[in-house]
């Protein structure tokens, strides 16, 4: 049963896009604010294609951001997001270059830092995308550094290199106690080194902040089944029943 509740949560923490030239409106998209000396054009058209973007429409997301590239050729956010775009595309190739491209304009950009790490996590390319992320979270400019440090840490799951991961999480958690991310790999990363009290407080600081989901309502019935509180674990039970009959980890708990 401990092997099947070991089973990481590996989620980035944002979908990119999250530099220090943008901004995030309630939808959760990320829209980007023009910096000085940009075409108004550009800045418009590239808005539009992270709308876009986010929507799932990504033919009228690329022809907006071919019309925010031919109005200016150095906007380095419309190559950073049609590196975005292309990764989703599965073209990893064009992705990269975008990425590149984006990074010879401005090179150290966090959010093109931050999705670029990513595309290089996702490659395999561990120790590349550390040190992207890490460029990331060290640039004096960026207001979110815990969002590179919780990448980082997330990177470092994805090879099972738990100290290095653990190491970021708490980085991220001292300049921000409440990503989410961070609090939610801490408690299963907790749970993993059989410190059950702590993965119970670190899923609980998760829950002021975050929903619950199926693997969260997992995690915190195997953490539950190692302290014994028997009415948090029926609660957890339950919720994830009545919440989510055809999960896994529904399927799970019935055998």
């Amino acid at each position: 049963m401990r092997n099947i509740a070991l089973t990481f949560i590996l989620c980035f923490y944002c979908f990119g896009l999250n530099g220090c030239n943008q901004t995030t409106d309630g939808s959760g998209s990320a829209a980007v604010r023009p910096t000085a000396g940009t075409n108004d054009i550009a800045a418009v058209n590239l808005n539009l294609g992270v709308e876009y973007l986010r929507l799932g429409e990504y033919e009228k997301a690329l022809s907006k951001l071919e019309k925010a590239r031919e109005a200016d050729e150095n906007y380095p956010p419309t190559y950073n997001t049609l590196g975005v775009l292309y990764q989703r595309l599965g073209d990893k190739v064009k992705a990269e270059a975008y990425y590149q491209h984006a990074l010879r304009l401005n090179s150290s950009d966090a959010s093109t830092l931050n999705n670029y790490g990513q595309f290089l996590c996702k490659e395999g390319r561990y120790d590349e995308a550390e040190a992207t992320f890490l460029k990331a979270a060290q640039n004096p400019l960026y207001s979110t550094p815990e969002i590179a440090l919780s990448n980082a840490g997330t990177c470092a799951m994805a090879q099972g290199n738990l100290d290095t991961a653990e190491r970021y999480f708490r980085s991220a958690l001292v300049k921000n106690p409440r990503v989410a991310v961070a609090l939610l790999q801490m408690a299963q990363i907790s749970y993993t080194n059989a410190s059950y009290l702590s993965a119970r407080a670190y899923l609980q600081r998760y829950l002021e902040i975050g929903p619950h989901t199926a693997k969260t309502l997992w995690l915190g019935i195997t953490i539950e089944r190692e302290l014994g509180d028997k009415n948090l674990l029926a609660s957890y039970e339950l919720l994830l029943k009545n919440k989510y009959p055809q999960s896994k980890e529904a399927s799970l708990l019935e055998n």
